[in-house]
């Protein structure tokens, strides 16, 4: 598409007399004054709503660039600009850096959503898209999240905010699950007694509600599957994780149960014969 700009100026400018001049600076006294006008009332009500503070100021800043934006064609046209050419100047331009930053404006899109919708804030640990951490920074392009192994991942807002996302934190705990298998020959309560022992070793970390819960959860074709289930505060949750983990091993070894692996046993049968 080819744009003559030059003509398009050339026929919107023309000779400003001293009384054009004089009553655009008028109006553009009358603008700046209502403008201010304006931010008051805008402020106020921004003031009172709940919302998110980084979204109150990109949602003051929008509101001002409107304001300025409209007060400079009030202002053009006092001074007899044609602004019918210099509309659709704009107009052409504004196309060509919306197909240009179609990408960039999907990810504003997505942030003004997440600040709004606020299904996280800084803080939380989540999980999308692949990649889980805890939100360090939200901004209206990007949300950075700092991973357990210390890395920092950056996803674009626009995939974060159309992707299924887990926010751990917001219920203010979380579950720990050990799944984990017996020997046929182990006594069903003996295994259940020292699931609750290595629950019992993390100690007050481990939340009293909900209260842990063990059980049988299926026959296997050489061992039996126990699950052991019990809930930590957020920030707890790795410790205790690891806590119950490690006496599993312990626990069972002091209960005389048999954690079993993968094995392959051979009988060789001696019939008799010479």
């Amino acid at each position: 598409m080819n744009v003559d700009i030059a003509g398009i100026l050339k026929a919107s400018v023309g000779a400003f007399s001293v009384g054009a001049l004089l009553s655009a600076a008028a109006v553009a006294l009358i603008c700046v004054v209502v403008i201010r006008l304006v931010m008051r009332v805008v402020d106020r009500l921004v003031g009172r709503s709940h919302a998110d503070e980084r979204l109150k100021r990109y949602f003051r800043s929008a509101v001002q660039l409107v304001l300025y934006i409209l007060a400079g064609i009030i202002v053009a046209d006092a001074l007899g600009v044609n602004m019918t050419s210099i509309v659709a100047l704009l107009s052409v331009g504004s196309l060509g850096v919306t197909l240009a930053a179609e990408d960039m404006l999907g990810n504003l899109a997505g942030g003004l959503v997440i600040l709004s919708s606020k299904p996280f804030t800084v803080g939380d640990y989540i999980e999308v898209g692949g990649a889980s951490g805890t939100v360090r920074e939200v901004t209206l392009n990007h949300t950075k999240l700092e991973t357990v192994d210390g890395l920092s991942v950056l996803l674009p807002n626009k995939e974060l905010a159309s992707s299924k996302l887990t926010n751990y934190t917001m219920l203010g705990r979380r579950r720990i699950v050990h799944t984990l298998t017996a020997s046929y020959d182990a006594p069903t309560e003996a295994v259940k007694t020292a699931c609750r022992q290595a629950v019992a070793a993390a100690g007050e970390k481990v939340l009293p509600d909900p209260a842990p819960f063990i059980t049988l959860d299926s026959y296997g074709e050489s061992a039996i599957q126990y699950t052991v289930r019990c809930w930590a505060k957020v920030e707890d949750y790795w410790d205790v994780y690891y806590q119950v983990g490690e006496a599993l091993r312990e626990t069972f070894a002091a209960n005389g149960v048999e954690m079993t692996y993968n094995h392959l046993n051979i009988h060789i049968m001696d019939d008799g014969r010479a």
